[in-house]
This record gives structure tokens, C-alpha cells and sequence, in this order.
């Protein structure tokens, strides 16, 4: 999407995107962690 559509789809910039499928909470919660670490620098 452009930013135009995303802001008119009520998406702000800096919102995060998050794709899960099926897997196990804690395969989903390890996935988050390693992202939010990787994110802090």
C-alpha cells in the first residue's frame, strides 16, 4: 500500500505490522523478543 492508502486505511507510521500463523505461543512470544531486542540497538 501507498502511504496514502495506509493513512487512509488508519494505519499511522509508526504503527507495526505483525503476520502470525500457527505456531505455538511460544514460538510467537520468542519472535517478538528477538524483534524488540534487535530494535533497542
Amino acid at each position: 500500500m501507498s502511504a496514502d492508502e495506509q493513512r487512509a486505511a488508519g494505519v499511522a507510521p509508526d504503527m507495526v505490522r505483525m503476520s502470525v500463523g500457527i505456531e505455538s505461543i511460544d514460538d510467537i512470544l520468542w519472535d517478538i523478543d528477538q524483534a524488540l531486542e534487535k530494535s533497542r540497538g
